[in-house]
């Protein structure tokens, strides 16, 4: 069976639902998405979800597939070295046993493990990957064979036509239409990970952005976003045939919110005109139990900043707030609530925060005594919300999928051949010889720090070309792309670098695999990938080094021993961000609320502070990363590139003395 649109006869987009468990799952296919995106219990960008045993996803996939549901699984993870033999397991195991439509990935690794196990389905790019500019569609196409991109949710309705103007045939493009909004862009956020070694990068965010933040007096949640929701406004992607899946955010979500979000967007997809449709799939949304909806920079002419400090972002739909006494809280639904139903009692991260499951119906207005535990009493007028039900309709075609999963016959394991394990043994390499000379790299903003520096010196490339480039020794400068470029910059960007390279450039820096595609057909450079392309294991770099490029510097979000053991299997030299200003995240937006380069502080008194750079806002903490005591043992081990990134310190900010180590020590799950 063919998993290839046909891109001659476009369908009507798909649209793909979530699933962290498989409630959500059988609630996908009730509600009759078109496919279904799962998780792992390893290898997933979701973590937390309950996601599932590749055993299970064998029983399940044929069901979806008899129900005319496609399957997709996310290992959507950056890998540690360590990890590979492990991700080849499940995926020779999903290859051959479960046979899901495609996988999503983040990690050029698995590229390499796909080809070895010969999965045979769609690959696509996650949007951590961070595809976020067109001169990279085409890279992509030729040069790894994706078959589809997510897109960020950050880019507009005028940017997504321009990606699917430059858009390869057959590469299909893939947009979120509903559901959370991380505050930094996907694949640049590291702020779990550097305040508690949780990363995102690896599925394990514990949001620090949704926290209450102090700025200027005033307690806020300055970086809380809304969740996305292009409801009615998605009738303007039925006019771009290259889009060709709308997604649904939420493996963390429950079987009801999964339900009736892909039941209003098939309705919003197939509505036409009909006004009255519209009206319903809107009420469907209301009752998906998610948070505010935000069309975000859908519409350029009317962009919505997803954050508003003073506003809940809570999911759930409010139902009330506590009254009564310490002992005896209870709570007066503004609606009906049925048995069955959950509540969340506060937000998540308030100390009384609990879930209490309903047992009887309860009519609007009625009392509803919340029997809360001990040090769990909320205060009165502590926000209620209906975050979870199970309807009977619902609930019937569950049981009745339940009931037909039980008739599928249970698939065998596929077990690894001697002559596999032994191919793998013999794959791995012995340490390499350190022949490259050792460079040390202070990357600065602006041209006027630099002056008077010896050693080697690297600057940020502008998205806009500075006019005034007068006595800069452009050959002699390692020129550093930006993390993230949008449509709307790469012109821009585009045109610095030709600048550059008419002006005698030679070593560039490239912050996404993909930048490598603004050098097509120019050879004698140096081009490095720099450390926002979040590289963690051999096989990417593998995979870096048939792009084009010349050397990798690794993830910073690396514990010792990952740091220590990669040049012994890198066929490339590699660098490490030695100390600097390293960012919790990069962002597209910025809350009104808080003012820049002003420090904010987090709930354990940590410090930071927002800068616009470009088009991005950076956010800093007061303090560096700091590995230069650790630089002998570097050298041994292999790194040839030493890197300090250097930012402008605001005036109102003091660096606090603290170890910048990260992960170094404490390691990363």
């Amino acid at each position: 069976m063919s998993v290839i649109p046909d891109f001659q006869n476009p369908a009507p987009p798909a649209i793909l639902a979530p699933a962290g468990n498989k409630a959500a799952f059988l609630a996908a296919i009730a509600a009759g998405a078109d496919g279904i995106y799962v998780g792992l219990q390893e290898f997933s960008a979701r973590m937390e979800a309950k996601n599932f045993t590749a055993k299970q996803l064998t029983a399940l996939t044929p069901l979806a597939c008899r129900e005319g549901t496609k399957v997709y699984v996310a290992l959507n993870v950056m890998l540690k070295p360590n990890e590979i033999d492990s991700a080849e397991r499940a995926l020779r195991f999903l290859a051959v046993e479960v046979r899901p439509h495609g996988i999503i990935v983040q990690d050029l690794a698995f590229m390499e493990l796909a080809r070895r196990v010969g999965f045979s389905g769609e690959i696509h790019l996650s949007t951590l990957a961070n595809v976020s500019f067109g001169a990279a569609l085409k890279l992509i196409k030729q040069a790894l064979n994706v078959d589809g991109v997510v897109l960020p949710r950050e880019l507009n309705v005028d940017e997504l036509k321009a990606l699917a103007g430059v858009c390869p045939e057959n590469l299909s493009l893939e947009v979120f239409v509903h559901g959370a909004l991380c505050y930094g862009v996907s694949g640049r956020c590291y702020w779990s990970s550097f305040l508690g070694g949780r990363s995102g990068l690896r599925g394990r965010c514990v949001q620090p952005c949704r926290r209450y933040y102090s700025h200027r007096g005033r307690k806020r949640r300055f970086f809380s976003c809304h969740d996305l929701s292009l409801d009615v406004l998605v009738k303007v992607l039925l006019s771009i045939p290259e889009i060709r899946t709308w997604k649904i955010e939420g493996r963390k979500k429950g079987p009801h919110y999964v339900y009736h979000t892909v039941k209003a967007y098939r309705m919003l997809r197939d509505a036409g005109g009909n006004p009255s449709t519209k009206k319903e799939a809107l009420g469907l949304l209301m009752l998906a139990l998610g948070r505010p909806g935000t069309h975000y920079n859908f519409l350029p002419q009317r962009p919505q900043n997803p954050v508003k400090a003073n506003v809940h972002t809570g999911s759930g739909l409010l139902l009330g707030k506590t009254s009564g006494t310490k002992s005896r809280p209870y709570v007066r639904p503004q609606f009906e609530i049925l048995s069955g139903d959950v509540l969340r009692i506060g937000y998540e991260d308030e100390p009384w925060h609990t879930t209490h499951r309903v047992t009887k119906v309860v009519p609007a207005r009625g009392r509803f005594d919340l029997g809360v535990s001990a040090g769990k009493t909320p205060p009165k007028g502590t926000p209620v919300f209906l975050v979870d039900r199970r309807m009977d309709t619902l609930q019937e075609r569950m049981e009745d999928l339940e009931e037909q999963l039980e008739t599928l016959p249970a698939a065998k394991a596929s077990r690894e051949t001697k002559n596999e394990t032994n191919r793998r043994k013999q794959s791995k390499r012995g340490p390499l010889p350190n022949r490259h000379k050792v460079h040390e790299l202070s990357v600065y903003r602006r041209q006027s720090a630099t002056k008077g520096l010896k050693g080697g010196v690297g600057l940020w490339v502008p998205e806009r070309r500075d006019k005034d480039r007068r006595g800069i020794p452009v050959p002699k400068i390692w020129w550093w792309l930006p993390p993230v470029i949008w449509p709307e910059t790469e012109t821009g960007v585009t045109d610095t670098v030709r600048w550059l390279l008419d002006r005698g450039a030679t070593h560039f820096v490239l912050n996404a695999p993909w930048q490598v595609a603004l050098f097509a057909g120019i050879s004698g450079l140096t081009l490095w990938a720099g450390p926002f392309c979040n590289v963690a294991n051999p096989l990417a770099v593998n995979r870096l080094a048939a792009l084009g490029y010349s050397g990798a510097v690794v993830s910073p979000e690396l514990e010792k021993g990952d740091v220590m053991n990669m040049p012994a299997s890198s066929p490339l030299p590699l660098g490490v961000v030695i100390s600097g200003n390293w960012p919790l995240c990069i962002s597209r937006v910025r809350c009104q609320e808080l003012a820049e380069e002003i420090p904010f502080m987090s709930p354990k008194k940590e410090i930071g502070w927002v800068k616009q750079s470009d088009a991005n806002y950076w956010v800093f903490p007061n303090w560096k990363l700091d590995l230069t005591a650790k630089k002998e043992i570097l050298k041994k081990a292999g790194y040839t590139l030493f890197v300090h990134l250097v930012e402008p310190l605001p005036k109102t900010v003091a660096l606090k003395q603290r170890p910048g180590l990260w992960n170094w020590n404490q390691g990363l799950p």
